[in-house]
């Protein structure tokens, strides 16, 4: 995937949620749009370096957005649409390899069957679907592990519960744990700050929802999964 062009930055604050201050290398101070909902624990540290994008949409209030946050274990792409993104393109390629075999028609946002909202993609082959669902790994916990989620999140656990009916159903679920933080190297479950999260992942692995992680290389001028991670800690 190719990136934006990208204006290091010194990252001030990150407050309101959606919103950052950051300061240009000449002096200048600007608020920029922060694309995460999470907590985004370890990589929104006052005084990190950091690096934003600029959109040419006139509407847009702010125009730059945080990309990127360079924390204490590695490089970590806080906009959580990337995560889409870059899976997106993985599975168009078929570089997933569970799902591989499946590339051949790769739809996003697709209604969620007998439910409400979208799974981030739906990848079919012949009669055979698989949905999928995207979910952007930054917390780095110790050693290399990351940890999803890195806040409560009820619509998370929902996407879960509805994979393990789609399973039901006969199709496929599956859920990627796409690790933004370049220093991840195995993906676990943030049982200690949403337990429900953790156990409805839990049941529906039991229930043939299939659990993936992949990890992530950047330049800065690109990025792409690289690589398959180990998940750890179902239970």
């Amino acid at each position: 995937m190719k990136l934006p062009d990208l204006t290091g930055v010194t990252l001030l604050r990150r407050y309101k949620r959606f919103l950052a201050d950051v300061e240009l290398d000449h002096g200048e101070r600007l608020t920029v749009h922060c694309p995460n909902t999470g907590a985004m624990t370890g990589c929104a540290e006052p005084g990190s370096r950091a690096w934003i994008s600029q959109s040419d949409n006139p509407k847009r209030k702010y125009p730059h957005t945080l990309e990127f946050v360079e924390s204490g274990h590695g490089l970590v792409s806080v906009n959580t649409g990337r995560a889409n993104q870059l899976v997106g393109e993985a599975l168009r390629a078929g570089g997933i390899e569970p799902l591989a075999e499946l590339s051949a028609d790769v739809k996003a946002e697709v209604a969620i069957p007998h439910g409400e909202g979208r799974f981030d993609f739906a990848v079919t082959n012949g009669a055979a679907t698989a949905y999928v669902e995207v979910k952007s790994v930054t917390l780095y916990q110790a050693d290399g592990l990351g940890a999803f989620p890195d806040a409560v999140s009820e619509r998370a656990r929902k996407h879960v519960t509805a994979l393990a009916r789609c399973v039901a159903a006969g199709d496929r679920g599956v859920l990627v744990f796409c690790a933004q933080h370049c220093g991840i190297d195995r993906v676990s479950l943030a049982a200690e700050i949403d337990p429900d999260y953790a156990n409805a992942v839990s049941d529906a692995a039991r229930q043939g929802v299939e659990v993936l992680a992949v990890g992530c290389a950047t330049d800065l001028a690109t990025m792409q999964i690289d690589r398959t991670l180990p998940f750890i800690g179902l239970h």
